[in-house]
């Protein structure tokens, strides 16, 4: 697979949860979303991508929306992380220690014996 893919897959995996935590202390509006995770580097998402997952975890009532007057234009749609939204993110964070640990067991000792023979 080429690195590319690899990435992308990462992302896509882990993109939703991503997106929770950042709802973790507070609401935020969409474009912002987008701005945090571009600032990240490897999260980097279009709007295409991220308003699609923001509507798909509002029908799975992971966050809820709200209309706010915005100081610098037009109204903006604020998400915010509801009761559910919060102990899916609880059950990934527990998960996800687990897997990085295990994923990183296996692959670690083929990156140390990869940088030795250079």
């Amino acid at each position: 697979m080429e690195p590319g893919k690899t990435m992308s897959q990462l992302r896509k995996g882990v993109l939703e949860y991503c997106v929770l935590s950042l709802l973790r202390d507070g609401p935020r509006y969409g474009t912002e979303l987008v701005a945090t995770l571009a600032d990240t580097g490897a999260l980097a998402m279009s709007q295409g991508t991220v308003y699609p997952l923001l509507s798909r975890l509002r029908r799975e009532e992971l966050v809820t929306t709200d209309w706010s007057e915005s100081p610098s234009g037009p109204p903006r749609r604020y998400y915010a992380l509801t009761d559910t939204g919060r102990a899916a993110l609880a059950d990934f964070a527990s998960v996800w220690a687990q897997f990085t640990d295990a994923v990183g067991r296996l692959i670690t000792p083929d990156l140390i014996s990869d940088r030795s023979k250079q």
